[in-house]
């Protein structure tokens, strides 16, 4: 059948946009659109924006002025623009960039099919068109916050916390299953939430005993959970069950009393050093992420000091740091954005490289083990692969000698041979 139109479509920002994307993308194809990789191959051009922070959302802005360059050249014929970027600021983008077809906000899917002269197929809304390598998918399980966190702008943009559907979300896990997906990788914007606005209780331990259930899956892990209320039920599920990565993403953005409740993050210095000893003796092997704000604006030089030292004496897997980034409406905008620039970016390098000598003291103690693998893919000399320690994207990688027995989307028993600060480095045994 004839195509009606080709569509770049461009996703910013995290991997809940990703999954939006993704979705979108699947909504277009059943319509009989064409998706290609490059914006001169297209007649129209979708940008998912994201609006988090000030870097992301220059990067959404220039992602829109570079297509609006191209449609003036005559290379494309419409420039899109959906996601938080636009659900956030449509009104400021409609003025600044008039040169755009159409804004539309966060999830208005059948908003965009239409205007593109398709149509929403309802019944059909939790396929998706995966643009990760096949063997593993993100599983967005919620959208929205309840949590009154005062440097965040996500309960502006997307709204109150809805779980979505577990028996629908149970469907496309299998889908994604058939499809040769091998890993599921939970995230919503507070994964530890889920369930309690249709059962009146957080469901997500049990929902993640479900997903191991399903025939092909092998690893399920757990992203962007909140500390303030995490359930015990899930430490258990997580050290009972195999199949369950031992691996937490528990962003916990400070340490320090006073930047915590300023904050308004609903936890205290003890309680979270309390939540960490609990999850370490109550998961063998846990591997731990979380985040770090600095530079927020009551975080004084003593402050960060403890927020050092924090991190020096629990050693982290895997650490993130973000400059403090003010955002508009939110409770935290009233204090301004004391700390300069350049004192926001000393501390998140003094943080990095704390980090880093952790990280590679971590990683010389896996060499001469075995390490339960999956490859992602070829890339020059070395298959590049996952352990159980490594969430896509964000952690580091393995890197495997070159073997013939080796193939994409497979799990092997590689032996770890060397390391770097983030890396390992392995063969197949």
């Amino acid at each position: 059948m004839k195509k009606k139109n080709k569509i770049e479509l461009i996703s910013l920002g995290c991997s809940k946009n990703t999954v939006d994307g993704e979705r979108l993308m699947k909504q277009l194809e059943l319509n009989d659109f064409e998706f290609v990789d490059n914006s001169k191959d297209a007649e129209s051009v979708i940008i998912n924006t994201c609006g988090f922070i000030e870097p992301a959302k220059e990067e959404s802005v220039n992602t829109i002025l570079e297509a609006v360059a191209l449609k003036k050249k005559g290379e494309i014929k419409k420039v899109i623009v959906a996601g938080c970027l636009s659900e956030r600021y449509m009104e400021d983008l409609k003025k600044e960039i008039p040169e755009v077809d159409a804004f539309y906000g966060a999830e208005q899917y059948e908003e965009i099919v239409r205007g593109l002269g398709g149509n929403l197929k309802k019944n059909l809304l939790g396929e998706r068109v995966l643009t990760t390598p096949n063997h593993y998918a993100y599983l967005k399980i919620s959208e929205g916050c309840d949590n009154p966190c005062s440097f965040c702008a996500i309960p502006l943009i997307r709204g109150k916390y809805r779980s979505f559907n577990e028996e629908r979300l149970i469907g496309e896990a299998a889908a994604l299953a058939k499809e040769g997906v091998k890993e599921l990788i939970l995230i919503g914007q507070d994964t530890t939430d889920f369930g309690k606005d249709f059962y009146g209780k957080r469901t997500l331990a049990a929902f993640m005993n479900r997903l191991t259930e399903i025939d092909g899956i092998e690893w399920v892990r757990l992203l962007y959970a909140y500390p303030s209320h995490f359930p015990q039920n899930i430490i258990d599920q997580i050290a009972s069950n195999p199949k369950i990565c031992s691996y937490i993403d528990l962003p916990l953005q400070h340490i320090s009393d006073d930047v915590l409740k300023s904050m308004r993050r609903g936890i205290s210095k003890r309680k979270t050093i309390e939540l960490i000893d609990k999850l370490k003796s109550g998961i063998p092997n846990l591997t731990l992420r979380t985040t770090f704000i600095v530079g927020y604006p009551n975080e004084t030089e003593k402050d960060f000091d403890e927020l050092y030292n924090f991190i020096k004496e629990t050693e982290f897997d895997r650490v993130g740091i973000f400059d403090y980034s003010r955002e508009e409406d939110t409770t935290g905008y009233p204090l301004g954005d004391s700390v300069p620039a350049e004192e926001k970016e000393r501390r998140k390098a003094v943080l990095m490289e704390l980090q880093r000598e952790i990280s590679a003291k971590k990683n010389e103690t896996f060499v001469g083990k075995k390490m339960k693998t999956i490859i992602d893919r070829l890339e020059g000399d070395y298959f590049v692969g996952r352990t159980e320690r490594d969430a896509p994207e964000v952690d580091g990688e393995v890197l495997v000698e070159k073997d013939v027995r080796i193939s994409k989307g497979n799990f092997y028993d590689v032996e770890i041979v060397d390391f770097n600060d983030y890396d390992l480095f392995g063969r197949l045994s």
